[in-house]
């Protein structure tokens, strides 16, 4: 990776944070300087993206990836790093919202997504801190366990390996008796996101797809049969296009109107010393809560205990969420003692109104997914290949979700607000008495 490319990651430090000075290198990867032709155009270097253009590359397409700013600069370079399977309803909830059909489709995909992202890792030799020991979803109550059953019951139905942890045998596995249970799924892991989004560029180049990042498309008009995207030194005619770029564009068709952003932020420790940072979440898991506004906790692969919730770092915030997250961190972990962060970072995650992700064709050889509610890693990674099946085979039935118009969502800044401003009162008041 040049000097130029880290600088632009680290510039901001509240962009990436830790994840942008602790990532294996990108390939290189200049802007598009030229004209050039593809048989398919993918918008977006994530998770999505580049799963898509090392698919179409292997498929023996030609591809062409153009990416406005970093690869892995969006969600998928700023997230916790949980690989998990499923998103955050349940199988139930996913059945009863899509129907057998649909549902069924999604539930066998995502249930496979954590071993599609390591399996790459593997084949790759990607440099991203893999560590498949599982994850823990912890009941932050009484309730969250009894929501941890009913999501035990779900997934064991349907053959998966969870196990439900009653309160003393959770505590052993998280370092801390503060949670009433958790789900162990033994299916998942932890990874480096964006240093994974740096090893999926890597293998996509790799195969033949053409990866140009600084390169944001102006424009998108129809010609001879398919596309011409527009950019600032040069442009690409492709029969397809893959907009993979989630909730931040408004290119063709306003996918931004369709989702509700709002934001995470992450604060690392610095490396504890090893004979606190062994007893803390000591089988290497990952993990998250039941709370509906919810943290994360991780280790990443030097000892630094690595934390989020919903909210943002900015200077009117900071100050806010980051003494928030203090005052919990001592409840959960007191063996620490003073709590010290030296990372800090944020960006926005996007959810729909119904809690599920979307597809959608705004428009004859153009297709999107975006709305992943925070379950990016795995979505991201089976989604890009399913997309770029759909560019090459037209089959609309191997998608695993239907192609839905583009719909906005009502109300969307206000609830926006609405979010923000909740989870400011809520960080203020919690854990103060």
């Amino acid at each position: 990776m040049s000097d130029d490319h880290t600088n632009t990651l680290t510039r901001d430090p509240l962009s990436h944070g830790l994840w942008a000075r602790s990532a294996a290198p990108s390939p290189p990867a200049g802007a598009l300087s030229v004209d050039a032709a593809a048989d398919v155009l993918v918008i977006g270097a994530g998770f999505t993206g580049l799963t898509a253009g090392l698919r179409l590359a292997e498929r023996g397409a030609s591809v062409v990836v153009l990416e406005a700013r970093d690869i892995g600069y969006g969600a998928s370079g700023r997230n916790v790093g949980l690989v998990n399977a499923g998103l955050w309803l349940s199988p139930q909830e996913i059945l009863e919202r899509l129907g057998d059909d649909y549902g069924e489709r999604l539930l066998t995909l995502l249930a496979d997504g954590p071993e599609r992202v390591f399996e790459l890792i593997e084949r790759h030799a990607m440099d991203c801190e893999p560590m498949r020991n599982g994850t823990l979803h912890c009941a932050h109550s009484p309730a969250g366990f009894q929501d941890l059953e009913r999501r035990a019951a779900d997934w064991q139905a349907r053959g998966a390996p969870v196990e439900l942890l009653d309160g003393p045998r959770a505590a052993g596995h998280i370092g801390s008796d503060y949670f009433h249970g958790a789900l162990l799924d033994p299916r998942a892991g932890t990874i480096q996101p964006l240093a994974y989004s740096h090893g999926l560029a890597r293998a996509a180049a790799g195969a033949g797809a053409r990866i140009h990042i600084h390169t944001a498309v102006r424009e998108l008009t129809p010609g001879n049969g398919g596309w011409q995207a527009r950019t600032d030194h040069g442009s690409v005619a492709a029969d397809k296009v893959i907009l993979a770029t989630n909730g931040y564009t408004e290119l063709v068709a306003p996918i931004a109107d369709c989702v509700v952003p709002f934001s995470f932020f992450q604060l690392a420790t610095p490396p504890l010393p090893p004979e606190i940072g062994r007893g803390i979440l000591p089988d290497g898991h990952g993990a998250w809560d039941t709370a509906r506004v919810l943290t994360s906790l991780r280790l990443d692969a030097e000892g630094r205990l690595i934390v989020g919730s919903i909210g943002k770092l900015d200077r009117r915030r900071r100050g806010i969420h980051a003494s928030w997250m203090r005052r919990k961190v001592r409840r959960m972990f007191p063996q620490i003692g003073p709590v010290s962060f030296e990372h800090g970072w944020h960006g926005d995650i996007v959810t729909t109104g119904n809690d599920l992700p979307r597809m959608s064709q705004p428009q004859p050889g153009i297709i999107a997914a975006y709305g992943y509610n925070g379950r990016g890693i795995g979505t991201g990674t089976v989604f890009g290949p399913a997309l770029a099946d759909y560019a090459l085979d037209g089959n609309a039935d191997a998608l695993p979700l239907p192609l839905e118009p583009m719909t906005p969502e009502p109300w969307r800044a206000l609830r926006a607000l609405g979010i923000e401003l909740g989870v400011k009162a809520y960080h203020f008041v919690s854990h103060r008495f």
